[in-house]
């Protein structure tokens, strides 16, 4: 009997077609929080160019007179020597162009809007190539711009304390955080365990991090472990920075465009394009960034960290 009433009651299948599904906005899987361009300090330009004059360093100090010998009393004379030809940093350019047919948006418009969605996932796109360029860029990647004598080498390959405390001893001008990937973080702290000396967290810009010496370890996936992102195997080498940021402290920090028409947010602009005669809506997306090193021990970097040791801690 119960088989039989199952038979004449309405089935879930059908019943699905008459029910309202809640839904979520598309899901961007590789989006990541992005730390670095909170915590870096940055710089509006107002025409594209930023250029870091420098006072060329000889091997002494400008001569002065420090003496209470009355009989001293001729002062030194002398001046300080700019640096003839500064860098100037352009800002460069990260673009993309995004299509909606007009169709599409008109007849598919609820519950989300096809093209506030889709513009927001271009943003998301950029600002994720945005902290990329800031770490790997050729031309003014934090990575690829530190100078000869803040090239640190690790000890044994894994990140040690005394690693740290060496690119510290770098940058020992106000140091404001370390940039590692996720598994080099996880690589110090299994060093850290295995000498009985366990890192602290610190509270930073909404997040909660492993610190060192009171300089919290700042995540991201920009730092490759081979060259890439997502390592398949458990082994790998990478690279941690040490960072001083702020103008002020002659550290380092992001530049970007001010007043650009059509600005949604920090350096990014989006300008409709047009409808095309195919009914297909276009619109630019633009973001221009750059970042500049005010000092040569305004950044370190630990090379050649293997994240891939593991210990038995029960022996």
């Amino acid at each position: 009997m119960a088989e039989k009433a199952q038979l004449n009651a309405l089935g879930s299948a059908a019943a699905y077609q008459l029910t309202d599904v809640t839904k979520t906005a598309p899901q961007f899987g590789s989006l990541t929080p992005r730390w670095i361009t909170r915590v870096l300090e940055f710089k509006g330009l107002e025409a594209g160019i930023y250029r870091v004059n420098k006072v060329v360093e000889g091997n002494t100090p400008l001569d002065a007179l420090c003496s209470k010998d009355p009989n001293k009393v001729e002062i030194p004379q002398g001046y300080v020597e700019y640096q003839a030809k500064p860098r100037e940093y352009e800002l460069g350019a990260i673009s993309t162009i995004i299509n909606v047919d007009t169709k599409v948006q008109d007849v598919y418009h609820a519950p989300f809007d096809q093209v506030h969605e889709q513009l927001a996932l271009a943003v998301e796109s950029l600002r994720e190539r945005q902290e990329s360029q800031l770490i790997n860029s050729d031309d003014y990647g934090l990575l690829k711009n530190v100078a000869d004598s803040q090239h640190v080498q690790t000890r044994r390959g894994a990140p040690m304390p005394d690693d740290l405390d060496e690119l510290i001893s770098k940058v020992w001008k106000e140091p404001s955080f370390f940039l590692a990937h996720p598994r080099a973080i996880a690589a110090f702290e299994r060093e850290c365990t295995k000498r009985g000396v366990p890192p602290v967290t610190v509270n930073i810009s909404g997040g909660i991090f492993v610190a060192w010496r009171g300089i919290p370890l700042i995540p991201t996936d920009k730092l490759f472990v081979d060259g890439l992102k997502n390592p398949k195997g458990k082994s790998g080498k990478t690279n941690i920075l040490l960072v001083r940021t702020g103008e002020a402290k002659r550290g380092v920090i992001g530049l970007f465009q001010t007043g650009l028409p059509g600005e949604q947010s920090r350096g990014l602009a989006v300008r409709f394009r047009g409808i095309g005669d195919n009914g297909v809506a276009s619109y630019l997306l633009s973001l221009y960034c750059s970042a500049a090193i005010l000092a040569d021990d305004a950044i370190a970097v630990l090379e050649d960290v293997e994240v891939g040791d593991y210990y038995d801690y029960s022996a």
